[in-house]
């Protein structure tokens, strides 16, 4: 995958927008996520809401459904604050506040993917795009209820169990009124 794929692959739509996550970029950038979000911050007035937003608990809990933010938050891996998304212009923006070779090269490559990402929604095929998402919504549909339908026991497997619990019941109170004492083991003389 070349890099323009990749960073195509690492752009979101969040509340209509088409965004990148800190996460990314900094793997991106070749810096950790908390250096990166540091910078912006020293630089928060280059920032303003329409450049950069954090993402709500709704909204990051279904990133986490779609596998996006895998481990969630906690103390103990994953992320640990709720991630920020820049839109293209706050993409822009992180250019004057990461100054190394390797921000610039990624920034020129990001402009890149959007401009790509422009161009296909500009392009006649998106009516078949749109037909295609439509398909895979659909497909993505049909699976979710074939493994629904999969999970589910059906009533025949639940009287199965069910008899099978009660017999157990059974065999636990049989063995509890056997249950008598038991010579001890080892040499115990008898009074």
């Amino acid at each position: 995958m070349d890099q323009l794929q990749l960073i195509q692959s690492k752009i979101y739509e969040i509340r209509g927008q088409k965004v990148m996550f800190d996460k990314d970029l900094a793997e991106l950038y070749l810096v950790t996520t908390s250096n990166l979000n540091k910078a912006v911050q020293r630089n928060i007035k280059r920032f303003p809401s329409d450049f950069m937003f954090q993402l709500t608990k709704e909204e990051f809990d279904e990133l986490k459904v779609n596998l996006i933010f895998q481990n969630g938050t906690s103390s103990w891996g994953g992320t640990r604050k709720l991630p920020y998304a820049f839109t293209e212009q706050g993409l822009a923006m992180l250019s004057g506040v990461l100054n190394s070779d390797i921000a610039v090269q990624v920034n020129i490559n990001i402009m890149r993917a959007f401009v790509a990402i422009r161009q296909v929604i500009a392009n006649p095929l998106v009516g078949r795009i749109g037909r295609l998402e439509d398909q895979m919504k659909e497909l993505k549909e049909y699976i979710e209820e074939v493994f629904a339908d999969y999970n589910d026991i059906n009533e025949e497997s639940r009287m199965q169990i069910e008899l099978i619990n009660e017999t157990l019941a059974e065999l636990q109170t049989k063995n509890k009124i056997l249950n008598k004492p038991r010579n001890p083991v080892g040499y115990i003389k008898s009074i």
